[in-house]
Parts: C-alpha cells; sequence; structure tokens
C-alpha cells in the first residue's frame, strides 16, 4: 500500500507537476516538496506507535489539501468518475427515484414517473431498510449505490411506510433523466420552457421543444433556469446559440495556467434571434445557468427577471491520475461577453476562520452591455433585471429544508389526503397551521448567520476579558433574534408555503404537475409575461428603442 501511494505520487509530479510552471525555480520547489511529503509519510507509517491505516491517512491529506483550494477541487475515485460520466449523460440504469442518506438511513425523495420505482408502487418519504439481503444499517459506503445494476436484473427492497415494513422486487431499467422535464404552450402564445441541467441533451432537448412550441404558435419565450446547478460549458454555449448568430462570442476563460486560456463562440446557425425572451433564474441558478442569463442580459438578448444567481464563475478541468482516478482541479474563471466575471466567493483570500470572503456590493465593478451598454455588475452572479423579493431563499427556508421538515411534513399530508386532479389541489390556511403546529412537536430550530457571529465574537470577548462588560447587550440581541425567528414563520409565510406545494405537489401529480401549477401561481412566471406582453417595457429594459 504504502509503495502505491508513492507511485501515485510521483505520477503526480510526472503527469500533472509540471503544469504552469513557468521557471526552474518553480519545478524544483514542487520536486523538493514532493520528496519531503513522501520521506514523511513513509517514515510515520513505517515508526508510528500503533498500526496505521495508509490509505485513510492519504485520504485525509488529500482532503486537507483539497479544502485549502476551493469546493470544486476532488480528488474523484473510479466510482465518482462513473458518477460524473452519469449525471452528464443523463442516463443510467437502475429503480428510477431520487433518493438521499441521513444518519445511515435510506430515503426515496421522489419516484420519476412510469419508472420501475413508480410501477413497483415506491413513494416518497418510503425508507429503504433492505436492499435484496443487505441491511442499509449495517452497510459500509454510500448504500444508493446497491439500487444501481444492469438493466433488466431483479432487486428485493424492504421498506418501511407509516411504521409498517413492506416488501416489493424492482426491475432496474435504463432512467433517461430529462435535461428538459416540462415545457408548454401558455394562454398568452408564450413558450414556457424548464431547463433543469445542462447534460448533453440539454440544448437539444431545448431546441426540440422550442421548436414544437413555435409550430403551435408561440410567438414569446420564458426559458425557466431556476434551481439549475449547471453542468457542461459546451451545452451553455449550445443554449445561448438558440438565440443568438452564429460566431458570437459566449464566454471566454482565463488563468496563469495558458493551456486553460480559451475563447468560446457559437458555432451554429441560430434557431430564433428576434423572438422575445424571459429568461427566469434564483439563488440555485449556477455555473452554466448563469451563463446562459448572463450573456442574454450582456448581449441585450434577454430579460433577466428572479433573484441574484449563485455566483459560480470558477471552471474545472479534469486531470488523469494512476489506478483509474482523476483529479478534478479548478483551473480558471470565466467571463462572459461584457467582460465580467460573476464568481461571489473569494477562495483565495480567506478570513481569520479560514472562511472565503464573499466580494461586497461595494467593490462589484461596473460593466456595459454590448449593444445598448446598460449597466451590469460582476461579483456575485447574475443580478436579474426584475427582481423579485420572493424568489429569495430565507435562511429559515434553507434550514427548514436541510432538515426535511418540508419534506417530512409533505409525506404526512399526502399520506392524509387524497386529490385525483390537480384542480381540485388547494392548500388552505389551516394545513399551514397544521405544518407550524408539526414543527412544535419536532422541537425545529435552527441558528441564524447572525446567531453564530455573535457567538464566535463572544468567544473571542471570553478570550480577552471583555465578556462580562457585554454580556448585558449580547444577551439582549440574542433576544432580538428570537423574537424575530418566532415571527420568521409569518413574514415569511409566502416563501415556506410555495415550498410546501411544490413538495406536495409531487407526491400527486409527479414533476409535471408542480411544473403545471406554477405556470398558474408563480409570481416569477407571471411577472415574465406580463413584461413580454408589453413591448414598450420589455423594450425600455433591454434599451431598444420601440
Amino acid at each position: 500500500m504504502k509503495r502505491s501511494i508513492i507511485i501515485v505520487l510521483s505520477s503526480l509530479f510526472i503527469g500533472f507537476g509540471f503544469l504552469g510552471f513557468t521557471t526552474d525555480n518553480d519545478g524544483f520547489e514542487l520536486s523538493k516538496q514532493i520528496e519531503i511529503f513522501v520521506t514523511f509519510y513513509k517514515r510515520l507509517n513505517q515508526n508510528y506507535v500503533d498500526q496505521t491505516n495508509p490509505a485513510e491517512l492519504m485520504n485525509i491529506a488529500i482532503k486537507a489539501i483539497t479544502d485549502e483550494m476551493d469546493p470544486y477541487t476532488k480528488f474523484w475515485t473510479e466510482q465518482d468518475i462513473i458518477a460524473s460520466k452519469i449525471r452528464s449523460s443523463g442516463q443510467y440504469t437502475g429503480i428510477g427515484a431520487g433518493v438521499f442518506e441521513k444518519d445511515k438511513r435510506l430515503f426515496i425523495s421522489e419516484p420519476f414517473k412510469d419508472f420501475p420505482a413508480d410501477k413497483s408502487g415506491l413513494k416518497a418519504g418510503d425508507e429503504i431498510i433492505k436492499i435484496d439481503d443487505i441491511l442499509v444499517s449495517d452497510f459500509e459506503g454510500e448504500a444508493k449505490e446497491l439500487l444501481k445494476g444492469e438493466a433488466g436484473s431483479k432487486v428485493v427492497l424492504t421498506y418501511k411506510r407509516q411504521g409498517k415494513t413492506q416488501i416489493t422486487s424492482v426491475n432496474r431499467s435504463l432512467v433517461d433523466v430529462a435535461a428538459v422535464p416540462f415545457y408548454k404552450l401558455l394562454s398568452d402564445n408564450t413558450a414556457y420552457i424548464v431547463l433543469q441541467k445542462f447534460n448533453k441533451k440539454a440544448s437539444a432537448e431545448t431546441i426540440a421543444a422550442l421548436k414544437e412550441l413555435k409550430a403551435r404558435g408561440a410567438d414569446k419565450v420564458i426559458l425557466d433556469l431556476r434551481g439549475n446547478p449547471g453542468g457542461l460549458l459546451v451545452e451553455a454555449v449550445n443554449v445561448c446559440n438558440i438565440f443568438i448568430p452564429k460566431n458570437q462570442l459566449v464566454v471566454y476563460t482565463e488563468s496563469v495556467i495558458k493551456a486553460s486560456n480559451k475563447v468560446y463562440k457559437t458555432k451554429k446557425e441560430p434557431i430564433d434571434t428576434e423572438i422575445p425572451l424571459v429568461v427566469l433564474v434564483n439563488g440555485r441558478s449556477a455555473s452554466a445557468s448563469e451563463i446562459v442569463s448572463g450573456v442574454m442580459q450582456d448581449l441585450d438578448r434577454g430579460v433577466v427577471v428572479g433573484a441574484r444567481s449563485f455566483g459560480k464563475g470558477l471552471v474545472q478541468t479534469y486531470r488523469p491520475l494512476v489506478y483509474n482516478t482523476k483529479l478534478k482541479v479548478t483551473s480558471s474563471r470565466y467571463f462572459i461577453p461584457s467582460k465580467r466575471c460573476i464568481q461571489a466567493l473569494d477562495y483565495w483570500h480567506k478570513d481569520k476562520n479560514g472562511k472565503p470572503k464573499r466580494i461586497k456590493n461595494s467593490d462589484y465593478k461596473a460593466f456595459k452591455t454590448l449593444n445598448s451598454k446598460r449597466t451590469v455588475y460582476d461579483g456575485g452572479g447574475v443580478s436579474p433585471d426584475i427582481e423579485i423579493e420572493a424568489t429569495k431563499r430565507s435562511g429559515l427556508a434553507n434550514a427548514l429544508i436541510k432538515e426535511k421538515a418540508i419534506f417530512n411534513f409533505a409525506t404526512q399530508y399526502h399520506h392524509n389526503n387524497k386529490f385525483d386532479r390537480l384542480t381540485d389541489f388547494d392548500f388552505k390556511d389551516s394545513d399551514f397551521q397544521d405544518f407550524k403546529s408539526y414543527l412544535k412537536t419536532i422541537n425545529f430550530t435552527y441558528e441564524t448567520k447572525t446567531e453564530k457571529s455573535l457567538d464566535e465574537a463572544m468567544t473571542y470577548a471570553i478570550k480577552e476579558k471583555m465578556d462580562k462588560n457585554i454580556n448585558n447587550e449580547y444577551q439582549s440581541l440574542l433576544k432580538r433574534i428570537n423574537t424575530f425567528k418566532q415571527s420568521a414563520l409569518k413574514t415569511q409565510e409566502k416563501e415556506i408555503k410555495n415550498l410546501l406545494i411544490n413538495e406536495i405537489l409531487k407526491r400527486y401529480f409527479y414533476r409535471e404537475g408542480m411544473y403545471e401549477y406554477n405556470t398558474l401561481k408563480s409570481d416569477e412566471i407571471i411577472t415574465a409575461q406580463a413584461v413580454l406582453n408589453n413591448t414598450t417595457r420589455y423594450n425600455k429594459i433591454l434599451g431598444k428603442s420601440n
């Protein structure tokens, strides 16, 4: 094992180490540090008082190194590489359901319509306790991987629903994950298209949806990128190409590594460069989603509606290592046509606690759009042309999602209520009161960022012997924060209700029902339609003359 680790380090040095180093001194320094590390690692394992686990120690070392860089630089095992290929292709073989693990327990989060899990009767909220003869609680590793297998193979699942243990047999199949899970011609002849991920099928599915809707009379477009975490950079370019001409600059990357400096332009003839366009984004629209929305904004091609996007302006590349492993490394920053980079966090200049600094609003730099010379800004995602407050995700909402409070209440609601048609669904005020009561039964609580900061400040105050002098003010602030938290469910009721409704609708009518419902109820979609149907306002936002 020790010898193999040394081989890995040597391969890293030979195959990757000199990339990006421009002087002999740089190469010598890297060689010197690797030699020190290999010697240290070997001596530690040979001389430590107890038996060591070389693989575990190396994993700790690698993780410590990558954690110092940014969240996207990772060491990938063979399993990680396979998972990445699945995400990019949009296909895998399995039971056809979203799952999540929590505290060594495995749950169905969402059975996909008409796939094996759905046909076998599995529901969101079901806890899988046994996969064939393997108890999930005893399994070391990710139990969800046991659900995958060859198409046509059978897996027997033992699961719990409302305290009752049941068994079902599922025949695995090829699962085709749609990049565009929903599209519809709205009543005002607006083509509404949901693009949920940038896999290899993203542009093709978006084009197919747009062509179909145009053939049915669509003369306006809403492209919904809310919650889209990104994916393939080339597919972001291809989606932009749907609405902008061939040979148009979309994005370019810059790095100290010259090989990572690239320019990406559109390569095909567009589908429609004139059709009025609105792009929807929120705080979970990242990376490729920000390229598309940012480019449409920079080129004055479409109006962006929603909330400021995530702010990921970093590009990753993959470098092969030995033993079927890879290094996923942040190799450059991307810039959109206005020459702005929308990266929000500075991972290379951290605060005293080792956390990356967020670029302050006051430090945002102004840029100009290419045609109308409107002012746009860098430093923290794409800021929408029309901002909708309700689109922003609050700390309370994040805590409710993280603790699965919304998910579990939706499961409970589904078991207690029956709806056969989407038009029959109505989430009443009494249902929201039930949710608040439910939170009390599970003793839900959460810590705000402000509380964390105060606690940290008090820790330093104790060290500096200032705590007695500021304790009264500290306690007073804590009481005010607690008062705010108690009222948050009321002040943020609309946001929480929307999250509950979306989760509940998926239980009855799958994602299609959720999207269908939102075409009539979503503030962002309603606002987008209003803008598209008001030519004067649409043109004014984009700096065009009527």
